[in-house]
């Protein structure tokens, strides 16, 4: 028999105040270090990006200038978003390679899979793969960025049996992807709910991939490492899946009359949760949900039929979180309740809402990157050892 530990013998475990041991599971309001990127101010709604507020960027900005913004922790001036932007048409082009190696994905490989994959094999290819310096970490994430929407339509295309379609420099990041999905220059209000989605998802502090990038820059390994580390991170149903869930539940729900009965029977039983409803963050509703949720009346308004149904029942079944469950419980409709409608009325399919969240947050896991490396300590936590010391070994043949 071996002996337990006893809590003065781990002592980084020890609460200095109480005595008691600490443990953060989920590392859950840990704060690793300080940054001028993101705010999150869960109790009154409030998201800003470098100390603008997420309203204000979604109504008068473009995704290339936040991607800016990241970037240099300014608003560019109107020469400097035009050069940016510039830079920014020049990078969609992928490699022949690339196309190459989506040919040879199967068809039924999840598309977060595929876009890891091919992320993983951008990096060995990029000219400056082997540039450590400040200057080549933001030509790498400029060049990223602004190909992640061409691998996404690319592989769109590639398994739906269509040729692939060229990017067109003539037109903006958001244009641009849903023109190399569809062949077609997409209607003013899909651009724009487009370009808002980008934006909307482009960063939000340090969450489970942000968090997974950081620790693989950290080592000091390379950028796309930690890009690939992210995109495994945000692949999980409890991070990046969730507006997926969101449309299945809507689909399971069926037509908005069945919304009180699907509750009833569901929800308050506790035989199911809703989906896209609670923030480990968020106390309150979700300031990105608000503007998702207009875009999703502005379509559903258009286009009727099927996404009308759709905005129908969320809108519905959102009254019954907000009036049963977010003044009891905390638990508010999210970005991810209201985004995958949007998406839906764009033609986008379900198993594609995620790829979009990473090509979006790619500036922001970026700029973290960047940010921490500038002072750079290897993240190394502890654990708590709830195990026994010093056992008796006893040889194999005596067990």
């Amino acid at each position: 028999m071996g002996r337990k530990l006893s809590p003065e013998e781990q002592p980084w475990c020890i609460d200095k105040v109480s005595g008691k041991v600490l443990i953060n599971k989920g590392v859950e309001n840990v704060c690793i270090d300080k940054s001028t990127i993101c705010f999150i101010d869960g109790f009154n709604s409030k998201l800003y990006y470098r100390g603008y507020s997420i309203e204000d960027l979604a109504q008068n900005s473009t995704y290339e200038e936040v991607v800016y913004l990241l970037l240099y922790d300014k608003l560019p001036t109107k020469r400097e978003l035009t050069d940016f932007s510039g830079w920014m048409r020049e990078e969609r082009d992928i490699p022949r390679e690339v196309d190459e190696l989506l040919c040879r994905i199967p068809v039924d490989v999840e598309p977060m899979e595929v876009l890891r994959t091919a992320v993983s094999y951008l990096g060995n290819l990029d000219p400056g793969r082997y540039d450590t310096s400040r200057e080549g970490m933001f030509r790498k994430t400029i060049r990223l960025v602004a190909k992640m929407p061409t691998i996404i339509a690319h592989w769109y295309r590639i398994r739906s049996r269509q040729d692939v379609i060229c990017p067109d420099p003539r037109l903006n990041h958001a244009e641009n992807f849903l023109y190399m999905m569809h062949g077609t220059k997409p209607d003013q209000l899909s651009a724009r709910a487009m370009d808002v989605s980008y934006i909307l998802l482009a960063e939000h502090e340090m969450n489970a991939s942000a968090f997974t990038a950081l620790v693989i820059a950290s080592t000091l390994s390379d950028y796309y490492s930690a890009i690939v580390g992210a995109i495994g991170a945000l692949r999980g149903p409890l991070h990046g899946y969730a507006n997926v869930a969101a449309m299945r539940q809507f689909e399971e729900i069926g037509s908005p009359e069945n919304v009180e009965k699907w509750f009833k029977e569901n929800i308050l039983t506790g035989k199911k949760r809703v989906m896209g409803a609670g923030h480990r963050v968020y106390k309150t509703y979700d300031p990105r949900a608000k503007i998702f949720r207009e875009y999703a009346r502005q379509f559903a308004e258009k286009t009727g039929g099927k996404v009308k149904d759709y905005y129908e029942i969320a809108r519905r079944l959102e009254e019954l979180v907000m009036s049963q469950l977010c003044e009891t419980r905390n638990i508010c409709t999210n970005v991810d309740f209201w985004s995958g409608i949007v998406y839906h009325a764009m033609g986008i399919p379900i198993d594609l809402y995620c790829t979009l969240f990473a090509a979006s947050r790619t500036i922001g896991w970026s700029a973290h990157i960047l940010e921490y490396i500038a002072d750079n300590r290897i993240i190394r936590p502890r654990l708590y050892y709830d195990g026994e010391v010093d056992r008796e070994y006893i040889p194999i043949e005596n067990r």
